[in-house]
């Protein structure tokens, strides 16, 4: 279930309100009078939650959850487990995207309030004109806020931290001498829609973004909360300016990023990985320990512990510079045997 420091429940609604309002089939009328309070993806779904089926490939996930209810396509409806009310529909992932919105809404700042009635600052916070505090923030001692910067509803903040001028920050959980530099913004929501008969519905971010201690975040870097899980920033990671860290993404510690690197959903690093200026990865990606990626490489496939890659798409460094080096002589003779 989403966190509650971050996420007010709107719920329950019965398995009828739910299948009229987003327009599926309840397959079994006798269920009509239970409830759920939330969405949950299959993995982390509960009896309180409801779940869909996206593909078929993950059919033998569905057999496992527990789920109260699943949307889900007809021709796999008799595939819910005991106990899970199917509610067909064409598109499940739309359901389970008007479901979170009626389940689940993000916490605001209180109308007019600079800084919420509960805020909590320990000993020698410093804050600079203009910041404001949003309802159940915590601030460790020591740690440094500058100028208009905007703090969500629910954020913890740890001890010794700097975070610079007009730097936003929501749903986050951050560690000890984490550094956010001017502009950065920290939490909001991830690039994730589903089609549906209406057109493209956004699929509500109900993830958090968890900073551990030492990190340090560049000018106008940008992390998104997660979708379902949370993305998480390992200790001591150091992250240049432009970066863009998207939802669910799972950064080890000590990793580096230079500017405009840009990591796409889901994504898993491990420790010690370093990135070049302008690499990008693609979703899904398993990104090894120690492994090095070149500038301006395009990663779309899993990278051993270890290795350095480099080129669009990227591979192994060595055979990127064979390959480069031998498309550059067959050049050179071509234009030379045209008399150019």
């Amino acid at each position: 279930m989403p966190d509650p420091r971050f996420y007010d429940a709107l719920g329950p609604l019965t398995m009828a309100e739910l299948a009229k309002a987003v327009g599926a089939v309840l397959t079994d009328p006798t269920a009509g009078e239970r409830t759920v309070d939330g969405v949950a993806v299959l993995g982390s779904a509960d009896p309180r939650t409801v779940t869909f089926l996206a593909h078929r490939r993950h059919l033998l996930e569905l057999q496992d959850a527990r789920a109260g209810a699943c949307f889900i396509e007809a021709q796999y409806a008799d595939q819910a487990p005991p106990g899970c009310v199917a509610l067909v529909t064409r598109a499940p992932q739309a359901a389970y995207a008007r479901a979170a919105q009626l389940l689940h809404r993000a916490r605001s700042a209180e109308p007019g309030a600079t800084i919420a009635a509960d805020v909590i600052l320990e000993d020698g916070v410093v804050l600079a004109a203009g910041v404001v505090l949003g309802p159940g923030v915590r601030v460790g001692r020591g740690t440094t806020i500058g100028a208009g910067a905007v703090i969500g509803a629910g954020v913890a903040i740890g001890r010794d931290c700097q975070i610079a001028a007009r730097a936003v920050i929501g749903f986050c959980l951050m560690g000890d001498r984490v550094r956010i530099h001017s502009g950065a913004v920290i939490g909001d929501p991830g690039f994730g829609a589903a089609a549906g008969a209406e057109g493209l519905i956004d699929i509500p971010q109900l993830g958090r973004v968890i900073i551990q201690d030492g990190v340090s975040v560049g000018a106008n870097s940008c992390i998104d909360r997660g979708a379902f899980e949370d993305t998480v920033i390992g200790e001591n990671t150091k992250i240049d300016n432009l970066v863009q860290i998207a939802h669910n993404v799972r950064v080890g510690r000590n990793c580096a990023m230079a500017a405009h690197t840009g990591i796409s959903g889901s994504v898993v690093i491990g420790d010690g990985v370093q990135f070049g200026g302008r690499a990008g990865v693609a979703d899904h990606v398993l990104i090894g320990d120690g492994a090095r990626i070149a500038a301006a490489s395009g990663v779309m496939k899993d990278v051993p512990a270890g290795e350095t890659w480099g080129g669009s798409p990227a591979r192994p460094l060595r055979r990127w510079m064979r390959e480069s080096a031998w498309v550059s002589r067959m050049a050179i003779r071509r234009s030379e045997g045209a008399g150019e």
